[in-house]
């Protein structure tokens, strides 16, 4: 069927409405498209009052259009927008912050600011599955939309120096060493990589518990002297009726994490601890969430490794960290004026909520589902003067932002950060003011 692509949607779409056929009127959502092209599809799925189609030809190209850089776009899972120029890819990812924010009411909103970076080998961190085929190892991704094995031979958005890695771990592999065939439990690796490359750790998660680890990390840094720890984790058995658990790790190497430098600080990340993978961003969206903000109390929710307590340290007379799991920020946000506390969200604004402190200034950088209704309603109820609010899905971000409008802040500031080029992913920061 033919279909005109009206405007991009939250996911990597292009969304069109079908006008011919018993389902004239249907939303039909269709991959690899751009707004205002004219396409061939072909219906793939039902889903009520909407369905999705698979692209078959573009009949009228956008003057956007451009021709992807890597071999397996399209059936990699991994990026969604590699067919569009970069500058195509920032105004579709601005237009639908905006209009999910509209979609939940919120109809006055600043004028959006885009921050950009270089569009390529930004990321600083991937995590890689491992797989022989046809009796050869081999690394890849999931094939898109579905859990299907994908070999992969180049990967454009990482550094230079994760990719070096995981071509190194390849040749180790080859070798038919005891190295090798220690290797050949693992089904993962992650790779993290400073952002000057020049130091990177490795974590290989296998399924089973053997010796090794120490002999494949010195054939690693034959080939890959930047390699300065690697830690070896079991992953367990997740069967239909068991519950997932989180890997256990049984050997370390080397070092246990690694320094990353950021806006002038050092910051301490271990194995699997989160942390922005956009190296080429990340000093500027510490830049947009501090501001150069100053006073005497501030909150960081959601805390993390304290990316962004560090720098409200230099300007805040009194800093708050508040996270999970806290082991890294504990170690390493220390000093008068700081104070690392474990706990959730949830539990630190319970019991703050019935302090007389009260900040100036809270941060946020929830994960993915948002800070949710009850975190919105202790808020409300401490009122800080600003609240900046990083978010990397627009959908929870709306819903919260709403919550707190509704409870009498106002939406100043709109930042669309663009962390993960080539890909449907954003980032956001929100500033409400009351």
């Amino acid at each position: 069927m033919r279909l005109q692509i009206e405007k991009a949607v939250y996911g990597g779409a292009g969304l069109a409405h079908q006008t011919e056929g018993e389902g004239a009127g249907r939303a039909v959502f269709v991959p690899f498209t751009l707004p205002g092209e004219l396409v061939e599809a072909r219906p793939v799925e039902e889903k009520g009052s909407f369905g999705e189609a698979a692209l078959l030809q573009v009949l009228s190209p956008s003057k956007d259009r451009a021709q992807p850089v890597c071999a397996h776009f399209g059936q990699c899972g991994g990026c969604q927008y590699q067919h569009a120029e970069y500058f195509a890819q920032v105004q579709m990812k601005s237009a639908i912050l905006e209009e999910t924010l509209e979609r939940t009411g919120l109809t006055t909103l600043p004028a959006i600011q885009a921050h950009t970076g270089e569009p390529w080998a930004y990321r600083n961190r991937t995590r890689l599955r491992v797989a022989e085929v046809d009796s050869v190892p081999k690394v890849g991704y999931n094939r898109r939309g579905s859990n299907e094995f994908l070999a992969i031979h180049e990967c454009p958005i990482l550094a230079p120096l994760l990719w070096r890695a995981a071509e190194a771990l390849l040749r180790v592999a080859a070798e038919g060493s005891t190295a090798a065939r220690w290797l050949g439990s693992a089904v993962e690796v992650e790779f993290f990589a400073t952002a000057d490359e020049k130091k990177l750790q490795m974590a290989v998660f296998v399924r089973r518990q053997q010796a090794g680890l120490k002999a494949f990390c010195e054939q690693m840094q034959q080939i890959l002297p930047e390699l300065t720890g690697a830690n070896a984790s079991l992953l367990p058995f997740a069967g239909p009726h068991r519950r997932a658990q989180r890997p256990r790790t049984l050997e370390n190497r080397g070092t246990e994490g690694l320094n990353y430098l950021a806006a002038g600080e050092d910051y301490w990340v271990s194995p699997g601890g989160f942390f922005q993978v956009n190296r080429f961003l990340i000093d500027e969206l510490i830049r947009i969430v501090t501001a150069e903000r100053r006073g005497a109390i501030v909150w960081d929710l959601y805390a993390g490794v304290g990316l962004f307590s560090r720098a409200l340290a230099k300007t805040y007379q009194n800093v708050v960290a508040v996270e999970t799991a806290a082991t890294d920020l504990i170690k390493s946000f220390k000093g008068p004026g700081r104070r690392a506390v474990e706990a959730t969200t949830l539990e630190f604004l319970q019991g703050a909520v019935l302090q007389r402190e009260r900040p100036e200034l809270i941060v946020m950088d929830p994960p993915r589902a948002g800070v949710g209704a009850e975190v919105c309603t202790l808020l409300a109820r401490i009122g800080a003067p600003v609240i900046v609010y990083v978010s990397c899905d627009p959908i929870t971000l709306a819903r919260d932002v709403k919550s707190l409008v509704a409870a009498g802040y106002n939406l100043a500031e709109l930042h669309m950060v663009d962390m993960f080029p080539q890909t449907f992913h954003l980032e956001t920061v929100a500033v409400l003011r009351r």
